[in-house]
């Protein structure tokens, strides 16, 4: 018998290959803004969605510290940007750097285990603010390619992503990427970009627990 979860995890991911086909049946391109952490977790999310969509990367990770490791993270987003031949269109929105707000919302949580309750908040931050930027440039979706990663809980994601959907009436992309070998795809595609692959998800706290 299948787990619970990995129910929900298979449900997801075939419910975002139910969408991409109604939306291969319009008459144009949609547009998605894309929330992305780092350039290898986008790598196979944009593979999978740039026949789809014209692709917008949102790049706001203020969980991301040091600030260097946040600009050589972003630096590499926008080279494997440059680099890939997608589809259809692919470009980037950069946001400014806002590391105060994280640990503002998650004050109170710095001992909470890696992969609970903080990082609940972190995933909240980053979608929000997706979902706000996407509904005022006027993009047909938003999504994020956080997914990707098995240390990131998918249920979760698109658990904050339906309700800030109905909360900004904007569609929101349900999607688990790791499934059909997604992870070992981007890992793969990191090595033929070379791209950076850090070794911690972003936060000080992750430091001393590393899940990407």
């Amino acid at each position: 018998m299948i787990p619970e979860y990995k129910m929900k995890q298979l449900n997801d991911y075939q419910k975002m290959e139910e969408e991409l086909k109604e939306i291969d049946s319009l008459d144009y391109t949609p547009s998605i803004l894309l929330h992305s952490c780092c350039a290898p977790c986008s790598s196979h999310v944009i593979s999978v969605l740039s026949p789809h969509f014209d692709i917008t990367i949102l790049y706001y990770n203020p969980n991301i510290e040091p600030y260097e490791e946040y600009i050589k993270r972003k630096e590499e987003e926008i080279r494997f940007i440059g680099e890939y031949p997608a589809a259809n269109r692919l470009d980037i929105m950069d946001c400014d750097y806002d590391n105060d707000t994280f640990h503002d919302r998650v004050r109170g949580l710095e001992e909470a285990k890696e992969g609970g309750s903080r990082c609940f908040i972190c995933y909240e931050l980053r979608l929000d603010m997706t979902a706000k930027t996407a509904k005022e440039h006027g993009y047909d979706y938003f999504g994020t390619t956080l997914s990707v990663s098995p240390y990131k809980n998918s249920a979760k994601l698109n658990e904050i992503g339906l309700k800030l959907s109905e909360e900004y009436d904007i569609q929101y992309l349900i999607s688990d990427f790791k499934k059909k070998n997604g992870y070992k795809h981007s890992i793969e595609l990191s090595k033929e970009y070379n791209l950076y692959r850090q070794d911690y998800c972003g936060c000080v706290f992750s430091m001393k627990s590393p899940a990407i």
